[in-house]
């Protein structure tokens, strides 16, 4: 519970800087404005990354993987399996299991999947502003700090590094409302590519074994 000399200080600081949070606000929207329209103009996307994950303080597990993009429609590669999603339509293969799991995905569960979907997020329910970070990797890069503005919300804050350079996203924390979260770097980007359409559906003649679970 906050006493009152604190509320009272809170509101001081508020005065103070909403000049400076209002500018930040301004440039974090830039940034952000920028590096979507980047992604919708790049084609064909392949990302390779790292992700840690982390329950409260303590890891949890890490992973690498592989993310091809085309618009919405994807296809990521794990350790643990690989997910095709064809814009409606999701298919989970489980490596352990030798199952594939149909689903039609919300587009909050998508963001779970695809951090690239991230990028859109920020038009709506969220603030913004510029953070203090400026170089990560060795590369400069803008610190841009998400907060959902439902309290309600599972995914409660999202931090981006986006290169200065090339607006392309060189990291990703996502922190979940128990406080988890996950932090997401990309190793390798490519831009340009080609893929056809069907890369991004599930081919059962290349696991004739698997199991296939409908949960639509």
């Amino acid at each position: 519970m906050y006493t009152m000399k604190q509320i009272i200080i809170s509101i001081w600081i508020a005065l103070l800087t909403l000049p400076v949070f209002a500018q930040q606000q301004m440039q974090a929207k830039v940034v952000l404005d920028k590096t979507a329209a980047t992604f919708e103009k790049a084609g064909g996307i392949r990302a390779e990354f790292n992700v840690t994950v982390f329950n409260k303080s303590r890891m949890a597990g890490q992973s690498a993987g592989v993310i091809e993009l085309k618009g919405e429609k994807f296809v990521l590669k794990t350790d643990d399996g690989i997910t095709w999603f064809d814009g409606k339509t999701q298919w989970s293969y489980l490596r352990s299991s030798d199952e594939v799991n149909i689903s039609n995905p919300t587009g909050t569960e998508l963001q779970g999947l695809n951090p690239y979907a991230l990028l859109q997020i920020y038009r709506h329910g969220f603030d913004y502003k510029i953070g203090s970070l400026k170089n990560f990797g060795g590369k400069p890069v803008y610190e841009v700090v998400l907060t959902a503005t439902d309290k309600k919300r599972d995914l409660s804050r999202i931090v981006l590094y986006v290169s200065k350079e090339t607006y392309q996203p060189l990291f990703i924390m996502m922190e979940q409302r128990d406080k988890s979260r996950s932090e997401i770097t990309v190793t390798g980007y490519q831009t340009g590519l080609k893929y056809a359409d069907g890369m991004f559906v599930f081919d059962k003649k290349q696991y004739p074994h698997a199991e296939v679970i409908d949960l639509r």
